[in-house]
Parts: structure tokens; C-alpha cells; sequence
């Protein structure tokens, strides 16, 4: 049965991300995520010898989203290798190749296939440099392309960031535009420690400017993506462009908000969520996962403590129902949007 739900795991969605870019000057150009990725696992691949991608579909294909299209036509077979359907195995494989001093980036192919590998993830990825005391290094990328907005079925749709959060031995990292895809894929793949590289798949397409000659910040630094003076909305990955959205909306009515992109779910950079709190006084999180036991949670307990005696309202959050992942005509109703953010920051300034 296992396999059966599968069988149409390699058919094209009906989206593509264009892999057209419009270069300009001084090393910058104008490209969508999905192509970020790609170029930064080909500068990857070009520069160590040691980096290999895996993953089902990630050759041939390129990848249901081409992310990793024309790189193995260009690195060859034993660099970027197509797979069996065998999540456990393919992060068991990361795992016995990072021993031997490579660097592997595995693909999952969707959110919701991940699970499979949990165990391998948690019980020996995540140990496998504490339980060595520190001999062992497991520089190990693992992608998983996630979260909702493509009108895809079950277990295509997931966002279960909070799960490897939790789990001590992880990074856990999710860009939200072009820039950071391209410069935290490099920085994630150079880490000694393995990397959870969430990339919201319905941003993949949204295209943005990447400076290949800049200096990046570091890969668990937050970003101020937008200043305000009234609220902070705080976000990651494919909620970030909705949060700018709603600062645009709120700025008609005269209510300045800033949003601030976490970009790194674990490490957090709870200073600077600290320090934009302290200025505006509220504090609104934004997530796709459910807000019951999500990284919201987190946030908030964390700056309840540190920002007790600026805050003029409760921290409150925004995110997904505790509940299954609905079906593609629900899905609007399912997922956090401009209005629910608004309503929510409306909330917020009344106290």
C-alpha cells in the first residue's frame, strides 16, 4: 500500500519555477528561490569535490520542483544520484557517507515524506557528534520543500518545523526570498553540523534579487525585514511575504508594523526579536503549522519573560488549525492569511 500511494510522486506539478534570470552588474541578478537553490548547490558541488546530492528524482527529473534541474546532467551520476523510495535509507546513506568526510544534501521530496526517516534523523543524525564526544562530525543538508498554497493532496503539505526544533543536534533553517536561499544553501552545506533546510515551496516561484559577491549574515541571524514603531510581526519561511503584505495594508490605516524574518528556527535569535519588541511594545507570531505546541509557542513564552515590563499585550500568534491538513478546496480557509493577520494585530492594539 506504502507504494501505491507513490506512484505519482514523479509527475511535473503543473507550476514550474522558471529558470530564466535577468543578470545585471556587479554579481547581482534577478531569479526566484527555486533557481537560488539551484545555483548555490551548483557553486557547491563546483567548489568541494566532497558534496553530493541525493535524493528520489533529484537526477534525471530534477526534482518534482526542478530545484536540482541540469545538475546531474552537468556533475554526473555519482555526484547527484537518483534514489530508491526509501526516505530511511537515503538519510542512513547521508549518514555512513558523512563518516567517510562527504558532504551529502538529501532531498526529501515533500514535507509529509519525512517521517519515514524520522528515526534516522533523530535517534542518530541529530547524536551521532555528542554521542562521539565531539570526534564526529555530521555535515549533513537535508531539503524539504514545505508548507501549503500549491493545491497539493495529503502528506504534500506539511510543516512540521516545530518537530526538529525539539530535537537537540539540529539546525533548522527556512529562507523566505532569493537572497537567503542562495546564501544559507551555501552556509547550511559548509556547517560540520546537520542542517534541516525547510524551503516553502509556494515561494519558490516569487522572484528576488541574490547579490552572488555579498558578505551574507549568519545563517541563524534574524532579519528586520521591514521597520515599524507599533507591533512586531514575526515570521519565517512563506509566511514572511504575507507579514509584509499586512504591514503594507496596515500602513493605509496609519498603524506602523515591523516584521522581522527569524530565518533560523533553531538556533533562534531571540535578541532580535528582544530588541524590536522593546520598541513596539506588542508582539503578533505568524506560522503555516498549528499554532498548538508550534514554534509560536516558544516565542512567546520567551519574550514574556524577557520583555515582561515592555509588553502592553499579550504575545499572540497566528497559525494553522490543530488539525489534519485539509483537502485543496479548504485550503485558503486552513492556511494563515492577510485578513487573519490583521484581525490579529487589530486584537493586539486594542489592549
Amino acid at each position: 500500500m506504502r507504494w501505491s500511494t507513490r506512484s505519482a510522486r514523479s509527475s511535473p506539478p503543473t507550476k514550474r519555477p522558471s529558470l530564466k534570470k535577468a543578470v545585471s552588474d556587479h554579481g547581482r541578478t534577478e531569479t526566484s528561490l527555486a533557481k537560488a537553490i539551484n545555483e548555490s548547490l551548483r557553486k557547491a558541488l563546483d567548489t568541494d569535490p566532497k558534496v553530493l546530492i541525493m535524493g528520489e528524482d533529484v537526477g534525471k527529473l530534477g526534482g518534482v520542483f526542478r530545484v536540482t534541474d541540469g545538475l546531474q546532467k552537468d556533475f554526473g551520476e555519482d555526484r547527484v544520484i537518483d534514489t530508491p523510495l526509501a526516505e530511511s535509507g537515503i538519510v542512513g546513506t547521508a549518514i555512513g557517507l558523512a563518516l567517510r568526510g562527504y558532504r551529502p544534501v538529501v532531498e526529501i521530496q515533500f514535507d509529509g515524506f519525512v517521517f519515514p526517516a524520522y528515526d534516522q534523523i533523530v535517534t542518530q543524525l541529530a547524536k551521532m557528534h555528542a554521542r562521539a564526544l565531539g570526534k564526529i562530525k555530521m555535515p549533513v543538508v537535508i531539503r524539504i520543500p514545505y508548507g501549503g498554497g500549491i493545491g497539493a493532496v495529503e502528506h504534500h503539505s506539511e510543516s512540521p518545523e516545530a518537530l526538529f526544533a525539539h530535537v537537540a543536534g539540529l539546525k533548522v533553517v527556512s529562507p523566505s526570498n532569493s537572497s537567503d536561499a542562495y546564501w544559507m544553501m551555501q552556509q547550511a552545506i559548509q556547517s560540520d553540523d546537520p542542517v534541516i533546510f525547510f524551503e516553502p515551496k509556494r515561494r519558490y516561484w516569487d522572484k528576488g534579487e541574490v547579490d552572488t559577491d555579498a558578505i551574507p549574515a549568519p545563517l541563524h541571524k534574524a532579519r528586520v525585514a521591514r521597520e515599524g514603531t507599533d507591533l512586531t510581526l514575526v515570521a519565517y519561511g512563506p509566511m514572511v511575504k504575507v507579514c509584509l503584505e499586512a504591514a503594507a495594508a496596515a500602513a493605509e490605516e496609519g498603524k506602523s508594523l515591523e516584521v522581522v524574518d527569524l530565518r533560523s528556527m533553531s538556533p533562534m535569535d531571540f535578541d532580535a526579536v528582544q530588541t524590536s519588541v522593546e520598541k513596539t511594545r506588542r508582539l503578533v507570531v505568524v506560522h503555516e503549522a498549528p499554532v498548538f505546541l508550534g514554534t509560536g509557542a516558544e516565542i512567546a513564552a520567551r519574550i514574556t519573560e524577557r520583555c515582561f515590563y515592555h509588553l502592553e499585550a499579550p504575545v499572540l500568534r497566528v497559525g494553522g488549525f490543530h488539525a489534519p491538513y485539509p483537502p485543496a478546496r479548504l485550503e485558503e480557509e486552513y492556511l494563515p492569511g492577510l485578513d487573519r493577520v490583521l484581525d490579529t494585530v487589530d486584537r493586539s492594539l486594542a489592549y
